[in-house]
C-alpha cells in the first residue's frame, strides 16, 4: 500500500479500552485496526480502487487466523460462553466474507459507511464480547 498512515488517516486509532490484557490478543486486535486503518488511508487519498481487494482478502485471512487463536484459547481457559462467542466470530467472519465477495463482484463501493461498519464491527466485539472473556478468564 502506497498511502502512509498518519493521525489525520486513521478512523481507528488504538486505545487502553480495546486491551483485553492477554499480550498476543491484544497485538492481533492492533493489526485488525491496522488494516482498517489502511483501507481508510486508501479511501482518503483516493486510492481504495487499487488496494480495495488486497485489503479485503488480508482482512478475511487476519479475521480467520485471529478468531481461531482466540478461540483455541478459549477453549484451553475453559470460557464457560465459548459456544456464543464461537458464533459470533462465525457471524462477523461472514459479514467481511461478504464484503470481499461484493467487492469481488463489483457490488461493493467503499464509502464512509463501509468504514464506519468495519470500525463498530470490530470495536463493539471487542468492547462488549472480547472484555467479557477477558473478565472471566482475570477472575478465575
Amino acid at each position: 500500500m502506497a498511502t502512509a498512515l498518519t493521525t489525520e488517516t486513521l478512523l481507528f486509532p488504538w486505545n487502553a479500552a480495546y486491551s483485553v490484557g492477554i499480550v498476543q490478543i491484544d497485538a492481533q486486535h492492533q493489526g485488525l485496526i491496522r488494516l482498517i486503518n489502511e483501507l481508510h488511508a486508501c479511501m482518503a487519498a483516493g486510492q481504495a480502487k487499487q488496494h480495495l481487494g488486497k485489503i479485503l482478502d488480508d482482512l478475511v485471512r487476519y479475521t480467520e487466523s485471529h478468531f481461531s487463536y482466540e478461540e483455541n484459547m478459549l477453549r484451553q481457559r475453559g470460557y464457560t460462553r465459548f459456544t456464543a462467542h464461537h458464533a459470533i466470530h462465525q457471524k462477523l467472519t461472514g459479514e467481511v466474507k461478504e464484503l470481499r465477495d461484493r467487492h469481488r463482484g463489483s457490488q461493493l463501493t467503499l464509502t464512509l459507511d463501509v468504514m464506519k461498519f468495519l470500525k463498530s464491527w470490530l470495536a463493539d466485539h471487542i468492547i462488549v464480547h472480547d472484555q467479557a472473556y477477558a473478565h472471566e478468564l482475570m477472575t478465575k
